[in-house]
């Protein structure tokens, strides 16, 4: 499904936005590097030093308005940083716990239309515990009203922290039927883009706790998956166009901020 033209205009009202809002907003954290000054020169290192800082708040700024662009014609509903519930129950949170430890001690494979079922079986048992769960970059409700919630990682996220994405994925499940036992849930690691392109993302490093299939989407996969077939394309084209609208912009900012120096 292509993208709308409204869909298209959106997506570039976001990022021109987001990019002149930093222009605004920066202000570099003082750090003297005298080598890396001298050998480099100062406005490479005003660049360097940009791009580390919109690198780290590119998925709220960027990606994740970007998400809710595109997935508006194919979802019901797309918000950001929503709440996945405020409570699990105490049996809920024994499952979860037995299901991290098969994994942790490789005794089980994640399996996750399982691990849901078996979350939903005793989703309102025992005692109901208020939580304060991460929260939801993404969710989406389809058009068929099955829920989908999302959280939004860097291209190449720490191979230790996948233990806790996976319980951040299952306390999400909890804590959506501790509300609703009948909820279509699913939850989703979605990485906005594969910095290993042309070669397929390496996933050797989740494979034990996430359920690829079903848990994972990156880079195309995963802008298909919110606006349809052949999504990721039109998308990358997006962002060139608007680089070089405000290439101008970018150049004179670094220009007068590296004579500041």
């Amino acid at each position: 499904m292509a993208l709308s033209s409204k869909q298209i205009k959106s997506v570039e009202a976001v990022l021109r936005n987001g990019l002149r809002n930093k222009f605004l907003n920066y202000k570099p954290e003082p750090a003297s590097m005298p080598f890396h000054t001298r050998l480099l020169g100062k406005d490479r290192m005003a660049l360097f030093s940009f791009i580390h800082s919109l690198n780290t708040n590119f998925g709220t700024s960027i990606f994740e308005p970007v998400a809710k662009t595109i997935a508006t014609n194919n979802f019901q509903s797309a918000l950001s940083q929503q709440v996945a519930g405020t409570q699990i129950s105490s049996e809920a949170f024994l499952i979860i716990e037995r299901i991290m430890n098969g994994l942790t001690t490789a005794t089980s494979i994640p399996e996750k239309p399982k691990e849901i079922e078996a979350i939903r079986k005793v989703c309102q048992i025992g005692k109901m515990k208020k939580v304060k769960l991460t929260k939801v970059d993404i969710k989406l409700v389809s058009k068929n009203g099955n829920i989908f919630l999302l959280d939004l990682k860097t291209a190449k996220p720490n191979a230790g922290g996948f233990k806790e994405f996976k319980r951040t994925l299952l306390e999400w499940v909890a804590a959506t039927l501790a509300e609703n036992p009948k909820a279509n849930i699913q939850t989703l690691i979605a990485i906005p883009y594969n910095p290993y392109e042309p070669e397929p993302y390496s996933r050797w490093t989740m494979r034990g706790m996430l359920d690829l299939n079903n848990e994972l989407k990156v880079g195309e996969e995963f802008w298909d998956f919110l606006g349809g077939q052949k999504t990721y394309q039109p998308l990358l084209n997006i962002f060139e166009k608007i680089g070089i609208e405000l290439r101008p912009e970018i150049d004179n900012y670094f220009s007068k901020n590296s004579k500041k120096k």
